[in-house]
């Protein structure tokens, strides 16, 4: 019986004015209906591009495709060579046959449509049904992926949802037309753990509800565990593997796969340096002996202390402008912060754990309580008295690429604060300060004029850590650092963050979603719910043995990691 999707030897390269760019070579595989196929690597490895080449959605001037077909077959239809079709015959097989779930649902949907309007779009293009039809079915689907309130939902603008509702909505306009593929790529990335767990459970329940076939684009390997039949392993654009998820996780053979396997944090004690992929294609393909990180000692002195501290945002006003109503981003909190510790503040999206995180280094202003650092009240203080702290205090944005300026060299970039801060340095001490930086993040010399968009994402996350640590700080605030990274990445970023901490004695928040990274980083855990402290204590002891049914809900929510 013929597969519903066959790819055969499909090689792609990109043209550009810089040169030529291989990005597939003889990529082999098929998707059969009811079944769920993993595609898994690094970013750069090719999963993405197999996926955009299925429905021709690469630029036709730059993506030329050397050899290969790629055959969709859909039940007693002649079996399609989607290569070769006219762009005429292709709209009418993407969103309708073959639909698409992409990683980020914010540039993926309309801005200016309503989330009720894009889907019925899609309806009335492809199955030609009448307005009132087409809405029927629209809010039909939106009960279906479990949306709040469909008919209200029906209204709202992408902007207004969170992201597991914008994610859901995505999932509907995929769906809506019940295709007999569907791709998604990444599409529970940035998800909380939670979050992630419904839409995984929807998008199985809807594949045994419909037959489709599925193909799952990820670099999160508990992921594919949970939903995956069958894993192909790609690097640097060739299948390197292939076979069942109990096969690829309990008998691995190429040492790729062995490494992407090995780095996961869930699978290492706190204080051991996690593997990276490197070690294993080097030919270190069992690095059982793990090194002991240098953990440096927590004092029993309080850096941070957060009394009652509150944070609250006007939602409705009277039409003089007095605020009627609250958001609670932060309500009331009190915690304390020891020198030289790292403490994991984790939660839900919203629950506001980044709120907190920017209140602790003043760049939002609190609307009660108090804070102190290093015994000074400096919930109040401002202007002049404010800069110096700023010195002391650093953050670590989620997104490199978003905090670095695009148009700067990544050199010049991390030297600004030296220029801010230390007016006497002259340019040449300033950037001996940076090439010393660049060096103790694992870049070189040779990185200093190249532009932030010349780097991976993990480069560019090692050139933030950078500028945070040039004004040698004392407090560092790590706002989902590593959540968008790739496992071998967020592995090697991981160690980095662990070594510079032994060798400069800071004291660092770091903030996710994911409570194995969380609890392999950190010497205690704060659990955030709607704006207050759920549970806080040792990261083992809340990890292993939680008291809230919250925090319990969190961590049955995380990927075992092993197919069952």
């Amino acid at each position: 019986m013929e597969p519903l999707l066959r790819i055969d030897n499909l090689t792609l390269s990109f043209h550009t004015e810089n040169g030529t760019t291989r990005a597939l070579e003889q990529v082999s595989f098929s998707v059969s209906a009811g079944e769920v196929v993993a595609l898994v690597g690094e970013s750069g490895s090719g999963k993405s591009v197999t996926s955009l080449s299925i429905l021709q959605l690469l630029p036709p001037h730059t993506a030329r495709y050397e050899e290969g077909a790629i055959y969709f077959s859909e039940g007693s239809r002649p079996v399609l060579n989607l290569l070769t079709l006219p762009e005429k015959e292709l709209q009418k097989i993407r969103g309708h046959h073959i639909a698409m779930i992409f990683q980020e649902p914010m540039t993926s949907l309309n801005p200016v449509m309503t989330c009720g309007r894009q889907v019925m779009e899609a309806l009335r293009m492809h199955k030609k049904l009448s307005y009132k039809e087409a809405r029927e079915q629209t809010l039909n689907w939106f009960a279906k992926v479990k949306l709040p309130d469909p008919q209200h939902t029906f209204q709202k603008y992408p902007h207004q949802l969170s992201g597991g509702q914008k994610q859901r909505v995505m999932i509907a306009l995929a769906m809506c037309c019940e295709p007999k593929l569907l791709i998604c790529d990444e599409p529970t990335t940035a998800l909380d753990v939670t979050v992630q767990k419904t839409i995984l459970e929807l998008l199985k329940e809807l594949q045994q509800q419909t037959g489709m076939g599925i193909i799952f684009i990820t670099h999160d390997l508990g992921v594919v565990a949970e939903i995956a039949d069958r894993t192909i392993v790609m690097l640097k654009g060739k299948i390197v593997e292939e076979n069942t998820v109990r096969e690829i996780f309990h008998h691995p053979v190429h040492p790729y796969t062995r490494g992407l396997l090995a780095c996961r944090p869930v699978l290492h004690e706190k204080g051991k340096r996690l593997p990276v992929v490197a070690d294993f294609l080097a030919g270190n393909h069992s690095p059982i002996n793990q090194t002991s990180i240098i953990q440096p000692p927590v004092s029993s002195e309080v850096l941070i202390k957060a009394d009652k501290l509150s944070v609250w945002y006007p939602t409705r006003r009277s039409w003089l402008g007095t605020p009627l109503a609250y958001t609670k981003a932060v309500d009331e909190v009190s915690f304390d912060i020891y020198k030289g510790e790292v403490l994991g503040l984790v939660g839900e999206s919203g629950c506001g754990k980044t709120t907190l995180g920017r209140t602790l280094l003043r760049l939002i202003e609190p609307t009660s309580g108090h804070l102190y650092y290093k015994e000074e009240d400096i919930s109040c203080i401002s202007g002049n008295r404010l800069r110096p702290l700023r010195k002391e205090i650093q953050l670590v944005f989620q997104d490199p690429f978003s905090s670095l300026n695009p148009r700067l060299p990544v050199g010049p970039a991390i030297a600004e604060p030296l220029q801010v801060h230390y007016p006497a340095f002259n340019a040449q001490q300033r950037r001996e300060r940076v090439m010393e930086l660049l060096e103790k993040v694992g870049l070189n010399a040779t990185h200093y004029n190249r532009y932030p968009h010349e780097f991976s994402g993990g480069q560019r996350q090692r050139i933030v850590i950078a500028r945070a640590l040039a004004l040698n700080p004392s407090f560092l605030v790590c706002d989902e650092s590593v959540s968008a990274l790739d496992v071998s990445v967020q592995a090697q970023v991981l160690n980095l963050l662990n070594d510079l901490r032994a060798e400069f004695g800071f004291t660092v928040v770091f903030i996710s979603h994911d409570l194995s990274v969380v609890r392999y980083i950190s010497d205690r855990i704060m659990v955030m719910y709607k704006g207050k402290i759920e549970e806080s204590g040792p990261a083992t002891q809340v990890y292993q043995h939680p008291q809230s049914a919250y925090t319990q809900r969190l961590i049955a929510a995380i990927p075992a990691g092993i197919p069952v």
